[in-house]
This record gives C-alpha cells, structure tokens and sequence, in this order.
C-alpha cells in the first residue's frame, strides 16, 4: 500500500459520507490557519507524512514546518503552520495527528534505546510487531529515531524460528530444505536460524549456509559465550526479553544486532495538538 493509497483508506475510515460537523457549522469557502503545537518532549516524526495528507486533501496547500523527522522537540514548541481552507484543516486534523502522534511515540522510545549504547557498535532492530497496514510508516519512525529495520515482512529475509524448526524436523533439516528451496525457485534472499541453546548454535554451524544466527531468550553471559563460538563466522543478533534496564548488559557483548519489539509496540504516543490560529 502506497502513502496515497493509505490516506484514501484512512480518510475513507474516518469521513465516510461526509464531516457533517464542518459542513454544518463552516461556509464551504472559508480559509484559516492552524499550526501544530508540541505538548511534551521527544523525537518528531511524521512531518513528511501530515504535509502529504494536506496536500492530499487541497493540492496546493501552504504547509510550513518549523521541524524536520528525527528533530528533538520540547513542550510549547509549533512543528508547523498550515494554510488552507477550513474543511480541509478539520477534515485532515484528526488523520495527521493520529499519524504523528504513534511515529513521534515510536521515533522518541527507539531514541532512548539507540542513546542508551551509544558508543557500542550493536545495531538496535525491530520486529514484524506492528499494526497492520500502518507497519511502513512505524517502521519509518523507528529508522526515524535511530534503530535499523529488520525484515519487513515475511517476503525479504527467511527467519527460520523455533516453530518453523519444529515443524520441519530440526535446525539441519530446515536450513538445508530452505536453502534447497531459495535455489530451485531463484530467490537470492538471506537466511536468519533462531537459536534457543548453545547447543542449537553449534547445529547451525556445523550445518552452515546462513547469514545470521538468532540468540533468543539468552542471557547476556550466554550471548557472549555463544558469540565467542560463533567467532565471527555469522551476524549475531540478540532477540527476547531486552528491555531499557538490560540493554547495555547485551551490547556489551558484542552482538551485532538486539531486536526490541518494545520499540514499537509499548511505545506511547506523543501528546500533539492541532490548534487554530484566529487572526
């Protein structure tokens, strides 16, 4: 779905047969202004997104930002000023705030987690936990604030995890029956094995053929113990229970990549609003 596609549906949600609120109470013709107001501090993000919905809604808009995505904002801040016609305003507000508000909350909590090692060279990733048809644009935020983006679906890596292995027979036979499978069908796509022990880790190796090794649900000590196996021979990625108070222990060790789904979903939603400006 591309950003038109998702405004067409987003307002179509929204607005239905019409804003009977605006049309009742404001003259079709009417222009006005309104600028959006920052209420608490964090990283901005959705800037680019709010401007297409305006101009989505009234080509032509005058759309006037005083911030850029990834802008660090204080409370009583303006990150733009819009002029258009009022039924525009009204009927875009709701939309451009909803987007802004959950990409600033994700932009803002990826910060914190990326701030948090700085000077590590750990990369922090996200998940495929997101909200449906709105994942691009998380995902954006999360880039927005600093993170890398993981997979974005299920169509441009292999993550082979505990249930597919299950499934398949074992760590052996589902690296060889994938890497079978990506050559017969000319799929040039890398390969991630999810990993639950030490022992799990030296399977992988043995059998080979991957490009990342999953740590999942260990503890810092057993990432660096896994990782000195490893020695290099694969990315590394910590994944499973990494929160704010544990997050440095696991850059610590020299993993490549720690995936916070965190990031996005227990992220709060900045406190934005979209106010008139009566002249």
């Amino acid at each position: 779905m591309d950003t038109t596609e998702f405004i067409e549906a987003a307002l179509l949600e929204d607005v239905g047969n019409g804003d009977f609120s605006t049309l009742a109470s404001i003259p079709v013709d009417a222009k006005g202004k309104a600028i959006l107001k920052v209420k608490e501090d964090g990283i901005i993000a959705g800037m680019e997104l709010a401007e297409d919905i305006f101009e989505y809604l009234e080509p032509g808009v005058l759309f006037a930002p005083f911030k850029k995505d990834g802008d660090r904002v204080a409370n009583g801040e303006i990150a733009f000023e819009v002029s258009a016609s009022v039924h525009t305003i009204l009927k875009a507000e709701r939309l451009a705030l909803n987007c802004m508000q959950r990409m600033s909350g994700i932009a803002t909590l990826t910060r914190q987690y990326v701030d948090a090692i700085k000077g590590y060279p750990t990369k922090i990733l996200d998940t495929r936990k997101t909200t449906p048809l709105f994942r691009a644009y998380e995902k954006k935020a999360v880039r927005i604030g600093g993170g890398v983006n993981h997979r974005m679906g299920l169509y441009d890596m292999v993550m082979l995890k505990d249930n597919h292995i299950d499934f398949c027979g074992g760590i052996e036979k589902a690296i060889e029956t994938t890497n079978a499978y990506l050559k017969a069908n000319g799929l040039n796509l890398d390969i991630e094995v999810e990993t639950r022990s030490i022992e799990d880790v030296q399977r992988v190796l043995a059998t080979g053929n991957v490009r990342r090794i999953m740590l999942d649900n260990y503890t810092p000590d057993q990432v660096e113990e896994a990782i000195k196996i490893i020695g290099g021979k694969y990315e590394t990625e910590a994944s499973g229970g990494i929160t704010m108070d544990n997050v440095v222990a696991y850059a610590r060790t020299g993993v490549d990549f720690i995936s916070v789904g965190a990031v996005i979903h227990h992220a709060v939603s900045m406190d934005l609003s979209l106010k008139a400006q009566i002249v």
